[in-house]
């Protein structure tokens, strides 16, 4: 088991790694529906969302390879694997929307209007980052109820 993917100090990496993902695609896909919305927004900050989104794709990338060893230690669920290994299509598909957007953004000058092409393109943009966060949920919430369902179903809650 003495992969990079596997442990860290001692911790699964993968469970170190999802929050990441948890984070980024979702904010990616925040700042690539504004991007769409407002071309000001998209040349103003598309660097950064750039950046976020290509880290949200690198850190699906992670998190798909970490889940694969630590599933060799504790067993594999198998929907969240099954949801966890297509993520990365997801990730990386937002992240080339929201580096074309921001290419051709930039290549527009600041007095004219997109192109009605490049309009049609940003509601693409839009339907992709919705796609996009609303598989980072499923995926989230299989990984979740598969590591602690079972364990809240078993316990006695100590509040109130």
């Amino acid at each position: 088991m003495d992969s990079l993917f596997d442990t860290i100090g001692g911790l699964p990496v993968h469970a170190l790694v999802v929050h990441a993902v948890v984070v980024l695609v979702p904010l990616s896909a925040i700042g690539a529906i504004l991007m769409a919305l407002r071309r000001s927004f998209s040349r103003r900050f598309g660097t950064i969302v750039v950046i976020l989104s290509g880290a949200g794709a690198i850190a699906s990338l992670v998190a798909k390879e970490s889940g694969e060893q630590l599933a060799e230690r504790v067993g594999e669920p198998e929907q969240h694997a099954s949801l966890g290994n297509v993520m990365p299509y997801f990730a990386i598909g937002l992240f080339v929307l929201i580096l074309v957007l921001w290419l051709v953004d930039r290549g527009i000058p600041a007095n004219v209007s997109r192109p009605t092409w490049l309009i049609v393109f940003a509601v693409i943009v839009v339907i992709g980052a919705v796609v996009a966060t609303w598989w980072t949920f499923r995926v989230g919430d299989s990984g979740a109820r598969a590591v602690w369902e079972q364990i809240v179903t078993s316990t006695n809650s100590k509040v109130g």
